[in-house]
């Protein structure tokens, strides 16, 4: 039959394992608030029973495992959402500098520029012999330049800030690699003693879905080392075991940040910027390569073919001393054209009698050069014929609403999904402060019962003591 030493263990071991229970319990609500942290749980275990004669007798319980309450699907899936957030919301914020660099509702933009210089020639037609209607025009043209200059500085403006949001993300997912990489030989040294790494696994999926919302990555878990690797792009192997290689950036010729990886310790760096096509970065280089990059060239190509139409009419005409027209803006002679470069001919600047107005040298009160040059206003010769300055203008305006409306409207359906998917991973790794003070009291009651066992026995051998006494 059981002894009574038999008792004394099944108390100590039940005290014991309530205690553990008790301990894990008081880990997670000291944990509720930790991000990404799962709930545990202490399995409990039926110790081998001994055998009694005919008969199988229980020697109590003892502690099993420790794990964490967590559903690897619906952590692949926040991962995965929350890059496609991270990237709609990337994009979402950097078109909103761009539709107030654009904005022609609430100030004087490009197109109220524009009609004003066009206008000048109006009022020059009106009265082509006037030194003051030329003065306007003159100040009209410098006026549009500089609202083409403005708008120009102000693209590459937010084609900067989309570079040092790229440099700073690439800073923080070399922090998180190293982390990671840390964390992979942490998990190994503590499982190898066949415990859960369960609090160091949180942290790493943590960081794993903070590297998600960076940039495109790829990982796989290793079944015997349970060490994560991971893969920026393609071809970037940035997390190998317990070692991590930091991604670089430089700066092209384009002045855009360009993601390097090096193949090896100083060795060759590879150019893998256009691998990214999620997570923040991923959505501030599509912008930038995309949208950003192609306004710039439209509204280049835009002042361009001002300037340009606007020359070859003035070259036609004859100015208020009865000589040929000369170039109305300064173009340069190799095609070369910036938008920082846009500038009046200096000839004009100085004297704005040089401004045509007549078709023919003495004809006082001529005017036709005048109205064929604000006419140029409807005239269409944007894209291939098909748009006349201010709808080739228009045009590229309503594209960058549109954009900016969808890409508003996407950051609002995908968060929606991701706090669905944190929702549900709440419920099934989330801490329940009711739950855990239930469970507290359960344990309690637990560890007070063995403890009377363990009282029970004493009380016993005792007895027994006594009995020999006598």
């Amino acid at each position: 039959m059981a002894k009574i030493h038999g008792l004394l263990d099944m108390g100590r071991r039940g005290m014991q394992v309530s205690q553990s229970a008790l301990q894990t319990t008081s880990h997670n609500i000291a944990n509720k608030s930790v991000e990404g942290f799962s709930r545990q749980r202490v399995d409990v275990l039926s110790n081998p029973s001994i055998n009694e004669g005919k008969n199988q007798v229980g020697t109590g319980s003892t502690t099993g495992a420790i794990n964490r309450s967590s559903n690897p699907w619906i952590e692949k899936q926040l991962e995965r959402e929350g890059a496609n957030f991270a990237y709609q919301d990337g994009k979402a914020n950097s078109l909103s500098q761009l539709e107030s660099a654009f904005n022609e509702q609430t100030v004087k933009g490009l197109n109220n520029s524009m009609t004003e210089f066009f206008n000048g020639f109006r009022e020059l037609a009106n009265n082509p012999e006037s030194l003051t209607a030329r003065t306007v025009v003159k100040d009209n043209a410098q006026g549009m330049i500089q609202k083409f200059q403005d708008m120009d500085r102000q693209i590459d403006a937010v084609t900067g800030s989309l570079n040092k949001t790229i440099e700073a993300g690439i800073g923080e997912v070399n922090g998180f690699t190293k982390e990671i990489a840390t964390l992979n030989e942490k998990i190994q040294q503590i499982e190898m003693t066949g415990a859960a790494a369960n609090d160091e696994r949180d942290r790493r999926d943590l960081l794993v879905k903070k590297l998600s919302e960076k940039l495109d990555i790829s990982y796989a878990e290793d079944s015997k080392s349970g060490m994560l690797n991971i893969t920026a792009g393609k071809t970037g192997i940035i997390v190998a075991g317990t070692s991590s290689t930091a991604l670089k950036t430089t700066t092209n010729e384009k002045n855009q940040t360009e993601i390097l990886y090096e193949l090896s310790q100083g060795g060759t760096r590879v150019d893998i910027t256009d691998q990214f096509k999620r997570g923040a970065l991923g959505g501030s280089i599509d912008l930038r390569d995309g949208m950003v990059h192609d306004l710039k060239g439209h509204l280049e190509e835009l002042s361009y073919n001002i300037a340009s139409e606007v020359n070859k009419v003035h070259n036609e005409g004859y100015d208020r001393y009865n000589k040929e027209g000369v170039d109305f803006f300064d173009l340069p002679k190799d095609g070369n054209f910036i938008i920082s470069d846009f500038k009046l001919n200096q000839a004009i600047a100085d004297d704005v009698g040089k401004i045509a107005a007549a078709s023919k040298p003495n004809a006082p009160g001529d005017n036709t050069t005048a109205n064929v040059m604000h006419s140029l206003q409807f005239k269409s010769v944007m894209g291939e014929g098909q748009y006349t300055f201010d709808s080739f203008y228009n045009a590229k305006v309503g594209e960058i609403g549109v954009q900016a409306q969808r890409a508003n409207s996407g950051v609002e359906s995908q968060k929606n999904i991701v706090d669905q998917l944190k929702n549900m991973r709440e419920a099934t790794s989330g801490v329940s402060l009711d739950e855990e003070a239930a469970k507290m009291i359960e344990f309690q009651k637990s560890f007070e019962a063995s403890a009377r066992v363990v009282r029970m026995a004493d009380e016993m051998f005792e007895t027994v003591l006594n009995l020999k006494r006598l």
